[in-house]
């Protein structure tokens, strides 16, 4: 959903002083209830490879459950996710997927892909 540009918030416990283009990487491991809920056929998404890029230009940090409701359209998660940690939302722009997605393995957080891996494997 962030690839495609539908999402334009990513819920994090954490936050971060990052700013600028960062790589979309799918996890191996998806939010089988969130799927359910937007009638997403889990078995036709891409996991475990970069997807695509993203600027991240801001992050806001909610300070209250009426906050994060107020965004639910712009991050697509269900309510209780507020009182499991989720208060900041890094704000999105610029999203683009790739033709063709890069077999990765993923870490938490932001982390560093070598260049080559990316200029060898990137068709747009």
């Amino acid at each position: 959903m962030l690839a495609l540009g539908e999402k334009t918030t990513e819920l994090r416990k954490w936050n971060t002083k990052f700013r600028g283009k960062f790589l979309i990487h799918a996890s191996k491991n998806m939010d089988i209830e969130a799927c359910e809920r937007l009638d997403i056929d889990i078995d036709k998404l891409t996991k475990g490879t970069i997807i695509g890029s993203a600027f991240l230009y801001d992050v806001k940090e909610y300070q209250n459950q009426q906050e994060f409701n107020k965004d639910k359209q712009k991050h697509f998660s269900i309510i209780s996710k507020y009182f499991d940690g989720y208060k900041y939302s890094f704000l999105v722009k610029d999203a683009r997927m790739f033709k063709t997605s890069i077999p990765y393995s993923g870490k938490l957080g932001f982390f560093n892909v070598d260049d080559s891996i990316i200029n060898n494997n990137l068709k747009l």
